[in-house]
């Protein structure tokens, strides 16, 4: 019985083959109940057979989306599918990250498929929304530019997607906003345009119902991720965020956050840490205005001190309950708000903060404890103390920038630099305790403690002060210790901070207090030759520098450094040195070797410190397990070893007997002594060759004169020569103006004749054409006359013919006909007559064509005749302009031609003659 069961059983299908038959049954079917049955049944497989599924319903699938979009059921199983095949089960054997690449592209291969997700978002429905946001953010995972590239073609697309931030529903608002911030890290065309779909003013609406920057949670945080990602490197939305007055409301979330902080009851404990998450992202939105050299930086910082950010910023930085993390973002962000910008730097010095030094006890008044106010200080003030004052290894970030915002103060602003140090050299001499240079010239031997990044910071703050500016150079070298009056010796700044650094090595300390000084030493030293020559004074501190490097292994940096200061003193070093370049090269060639200095110069510039500084963290994350931070180097001073590098190194090389020429405030300093007296010994040279030139010179003055007297004679003998030329021209011209008396007439009188005859031909011509228009008009009057005579007969004859027509038409009809006849051969005899009288006037027309011709060709030889005597009148003219020539080489021998005698004529012979006369006396 069983096996009759089992074999009227119908065949077991498997998953394969259930997918392909749902497959086909969803691409072929009609009803809308039947496609949302197979939709189900391939749901069921999404998870498990993604391949499968994907490669036989995948197109039916995105086909439902615009066929049943009207079906809300229909469209959520359909997204549910379409989730599930790009989140399959990790255990399936068909997962592959392929799988979502090859979904991806078939969504973004076609626009409408996209368009399709995004029309879903007209709809209220939840699902439908939700879904589609999801399913858009999944390919956008796969494939984020072509995604970018479809959202921004899509009409209406933006429009929809920054529509979704104003949905009161939290799952929805937050994975359109997840949405929008993977959309926009890397499209500016995307960016602008959800800028200007109002995503500014939905963000901070969504900021403010969430509770702003203290109480907001998550959502505020990816608020501002997508704020991040709309003004990052795009000034035109940067622009349009400041010209809409967002700005102040920056402040205002601030403000709020410290008000906050400050009131009675505070901040949870709970919600402190999401709290310091939505500051540290606000700063950094901030921050993104603030990028250096950018176009806009100088109006986006004037906008935020305007709007009162930076004082807000400060307040942060300062606050002792806030995190240190954000007030050393608030520090640096301070920094960004005023680095570049002199007005602003002039006028940050003005703030006050809340002062960072132990608070002292409030008075007591009737045994209670007054409340006072927090003491302030000014801004200066506190980031010195922040930056110098020995604290705990957590503010070491707050340290870092506090020293990053004190750098910001004086960058690009020589002023503020040289009052800085003024106030600094002033402290100093009051024995201040957090000086910069009471710090770095303190006597070793009265203790240091154990906090090295206090010398460190010192130094760095130093370094920038002196870094390519001569003036505050000259400034620092006044600063000495050591009354001399009193016969103490008197020590300069310079020697001060070369033996702290030899007595920090001696001395066994941390290798950041000897890095700190050498980089405030080189940083003086370059390209500043009093400072070299102060250095070397106490000669025994380069000796000291060269038996370091030969000693110390342990420390690759120190000695690396310590190589690349001894390569300045010796390329900036001169001839007048307390120790000599000559001599300096010898302790380097000999006491170190030139494969040593090298060697630890090379290593120093391929260590990881120096090589990957950009890329290394330089705070407290990169401190080791109870160590201190790697931070050993200041940024500024690894691009001048880095840009240097190859100088220092090449040094060496350089012979003693040349200085380095260095421009120091437009003038130029240093030359080599061999140079100068190789120039005495040109001049010398030059000085003997104008001696020689002046003898040339008097013997050429010499021979001028006596050429001169020679030619003073043979001008006299040509002027002798020259009048006995004169008379034999007035001769040789009294005949020539008889013969050219005598040509004129012969002209005058051929002249009178041509135009006699000229004239009687044009008469006799003009006499011939008037006969001839007068024989003309009269033949063609006959002409007329005729013509007129036998038309008029004509007419008279068809107006006979056509009363006997009349008549006859009262006959019989033969008669009729015969009348007809008669008259047709009458009429053709008159069309005959008139046809031969047309031709007597053609030819009358003719005749008078031919006349016409006849006077034509008569005043064609009047033509002839006035082109003859044009001619002749040529001929006058080139006669007269041969007279001229003979003139004018009469002029060139010297004789004198009168300019007012008659017309010219050919004098060639007798030009001639006078050629070769002068020949023969020649």
């Amino acid at each position: 019985m069983f096996r009759i069961l089992e074999s009227q059983a119908p065949a077991k299908q498997n998953a394969d083959t259930t997918i392909i038959t749902l497959s086909g049954r969803l691409q072929s079917a009609t009803l809308l109940e039947d496609r949302r049955a197979a939709i189900l049944g391939l749901r069921s497989f999404a998870k498990s057979h993604p391949a499968s599924v994907a490669s036989g319903a995948l197109k039916s699938l995105i086909s439902c989306l615009n066929k049943d979009v009207e079906d809300v059921d229909t469209t959520k199983i359909v997204l549910e599918t379409l989730l599930m095949l790009f989140n399959p089960d990790d255990t399936s054997p068909e997962a592959s990250d392929d799988i979502a690449l090859w979904l991806a592209d078939e969504f973004t291969q076609r626009q409408e498929n996209i368009t399709a997700l995004l029309d879903l978002l007209d709809q209220h429905e939840f699902f439908s929304r939700l879904y589609s946001l999801q399913l858009i953010s999944a390919v956008s995972s796969a494939r984020p530019e072509r995604t970018q590239e479809c959202v921004y073609t899509a009409p209406l697309g933006v429009s929809r997607l920054v529509a979704v931030l104003e949905d009161k529903r939290e799952a929805v608002r937050s994975e359109g906003l997840a949405l929008l911030t993977a959309l926009t890290p890397s499209s500016p065309e995307l960016q602008k345009l959800v800028a200007f779909e109002s995503a500014f003013d939905r963000i901070f609406g969504i900021i403010d119902a969430e509770g702003a920057l203290t109480h907001g949670g998550v959502a505020v945080q990816d608020c501002l991720s997508l704020l991040a990602n709309l003004l990052r490197l795009n000034a035109s939305n940067q622009s349009y965020f400041r010209e809409t007055g967002w700005v102040k409301k920056l402040a205002a979330l601030l403000s709020q956050a410290i008000r906050e902080e400050d009131s009675k009851d505070g901040v949870a404990e709970w919600a402190r840490s999401q709290r310091d998450k939505n500051v540290w992202g606000l700063l950094a939105v901030i921050r993104l205005f603030l990028l250096q050299g950018s176009v806009g930086t100088q109006a986006n910082q004037r906008s935020f001190w305007h709007s009162g950010v930076l004082e807000q910023v400060l307040e942060a930085s300062f606050h002792p309950s806030i995190d240190m993390t954000i007030k050393a973002e608030a520090l640096v962000t301070a920094a960004d708000l005023i680095r570049g910008n002199g007005p602003l730097q002039e006028t940050f010095a003005q703030f006050e903060v809340l002062s960072s030094r132990p608070e002292e006890l409030s008075p007591q008044v009737n045994g209670n404890i007054k409340e006072a106010p927090p003491p302030r200080d000014n801004v200066i003030s506190g980031l010195l103390d922040l930056a110098l004052a020995p604290s705990s290894m957590q503010a070491f970030d707050v340290r870092l920038a506090a020293c990053e915002c004190l750098k910001a103060y004086f960058f690009g602003h020589a002023p503020i630099r040289l009052f800085f140090l003024r106030r600094a050299i002033e402290g100093h001499t009051r024995h201040e305790a957090d000086n910069i240079l009471s710090i770095l010239m303190e006597n070793p031997e009265n203790g240091r403690g154990t906090d090295p990044y206090r010398f460190w910071v010192a130094s760095v703050i130093l370094f920038h002060l002196l870094f390519e500016d001569f003036e505050a150079k000259d400034l620092a070298m006044t600063v000495a210790e050591g009354d001399a009056s009193a016969g103490e010796e008197v020590v300069t700044c310079v020697q001060s901070l070369a033996g702290n650094l030899v007595s920090s090595k001696q001395r066994g300390e941390d290798e950041r207090v000897s890095l700190g000084y050498l980089m405030v030493l080189c940083g003086w030293l370059y390209e500043d030759h009093a400072a070299v020559n102060d250095f070397l004074g106490e000669g025994s501190s380069f000796q000291s520098i060269v038996q370091a490097i030969q000693m110390n292994n342990s420390q690759p940096l120190v000695s690396g450094v310590c190589a690349f200061l001894l390569g300045i003193i010796y390329e900036f070093s001169t001839k007048d040195s307390p120790v000599p370049r000559a001599t300096l090269q010898q302790i380097l060639t000999t006491q170190l070797s030139r494969e040593q200095y090298v060697d630890k110069i090379t290593k120093l510039r391929e260590h990881p410190m120096v090589r990957d500084f950009e890329v290394l963290p330089q705070n407290l994350d990169s401190s080791h397990l109870g160590g201190l931070p790697e931070v050993f180097f200041d940024k500024t001073f690894v691009d001048f070893l880095k840009d240097n590098f190859s100088r220092v190194l090449r040094a060496i090389d350089r012979s003693p007997e040349i200085e380095v020429p260095v421009i120091a405030n437009g003038v130029q300093k240093g030359i080599s002594r061999e140079l100068v007296d190789s120039l005495k010994a040109q001049v010398d040279d030059a000085n003997q060759k104008i001696q020689k030139l002046e003898a040339e010179l008097v013997t050429g003055e010499r021979k001028l004169s006596q050429e001169q007297a020679d030619h003073r004679k043979a001008k006299e003998s040509s002027a002798v020569e020259l009048n006995r030329i004169k008379s034999i021209n007035e001769a040789l011209q009294r005949n020539h103006e008889d013969d050219l008396q005598r040509i004129t007439k012969d002209h005058q009188i051929i002249q009178m004749n041509q135009q006699k005859a000229s004239e009687e031909a044009i008469r006799s011509l003009q006499a011939e054409m008037r006969a001839l228009k007068e024989e003309h008009d009269a033949t063609a009057a006959r002409a007329r006359t005729r013509n007129d005579e036998e038309v008029n007969e004509l007419q008279s004859t068809i107006h006979s013919l056509e009363a006997q027509l009349e008549k006859g038409g009262r006959d019989h009809v033969q008669d009729l006909q015969t009348q007809h006849e008669e008259h047709s051969s009458k009429i053709a005899g008159l069309e005959a007559r008139l046809k031969r009288a047309e031709e007597r006037a053609s030819d009358s027309e003719a005749g008078s064509y031919s006349m016409r011709k006849d006077l034509e060709a008569k005043e064609d030889a009047r033509k002839q005749a006035q082109t003859e005597l044009d001619d002749l009148f040529l001929v006058l003219g080139e006669l007269e302009e041969k007279r001229a020539q003979d003139k004018e080489r009469l002029r060139s021998y010297g004789a004198t031609v009168s300019d007012d005698e008659g017309e010219e004529d050919n004098i060639g012979g007798d030009s001639e003659d006078i050629d070769g006369d002068e020949s023969k006396k020649t």
